[in-house]
């Protein structure tokens, strides 16, 4: 597997992860099961919407090493823009479902924009490392990594939490919405912390 693809798996491993522990923690919460149905079609084509944002920042992170420069900021803006087209698809897969969804741009625009300044920066010196036939740790210290992990997750979670203001549920479990996106964010914050730590302590201990 080459540099770029075994970065890109190892962000959908992470993103996943991410998905599948914020499930399990929202199903523990018994007043929110009714409505988890109805939200978990949109958490699972919302994180794979993001693995394909995420694999578009790696792929221009990529094409700047090549060029032997660090990514300039019209390349964010690039991969920004790029993205809208992701979100139109993901609008339409969204349309089978019975939840509705309008996204907006004014306050998730600036959100993406440093989460994907942050991951072309990221995945730069990643890649850099592993180029030289270094290690992780070569680009990033083990506590400035996982710090670097955190702040994108919580961007993600930030821009998520966003989103989920846009949804309408259907009217049985529309009530509950609001305590949902509530719930929604909290859990995702605490994952965030923990998946970050033992992203972190796993990479780390391999050597990778």
């Amino acid at each position: 597997m080459d540099r770029v693809a075994a970065l890109a798996a190892l962000d959908r491993r992470m993103l996943e992860a991410f998905s599948g522990r914020t499930v399990d923690r929202l199903r523990a919460a018994l007043p929110l099961r009714v409505a988890l149905p109805h939200l978990e079609p949109f958490l699972a084509l919302n994180v794979a919407k993001e693995i394909r944002k995420d694999a578009l920042v790696i792929r221009e992170a990529a094409e700047a090493l090549a060029r032997g420069v660090p990514p300039a900021p019209e390349a964010a803006r690039r991969v920004l823009e790029a993205t809208r087209q992701i979100d139109r698809e993901f609008l339409r897969e969204i349309g089978r479902f019975p939840v509705r969804i309008e996204i907006p741009y004014e306050r998730i625009a600036p959100l993406r924009l440093q989460r994907i300044e942050r991951g072309l920066d990221a995945a730069y010196r990643i890649l850099q490392a592993w180029g030289t036939g270094g290690r992780l740790r070569g680009a990033f210290p083990r506590a400035q990594f996982e710090r670097r992990l955190l702040e994108l997750l919580r961007l993600y979670v930030e821009e998520t939490g966003a989103l989920s203001h846009s949804v309408r549920l259907p009217a049985l479990v529309a009530p509950v919405r609001d305590l949902l996106g509530q719930r929604l964010r909290r859990v995702m914050s605490d994952v965030a912390r923990s998946l970050a730590g033992d992203i972190a302590a796993a990479l780390y201990r391999r050597r990778a």
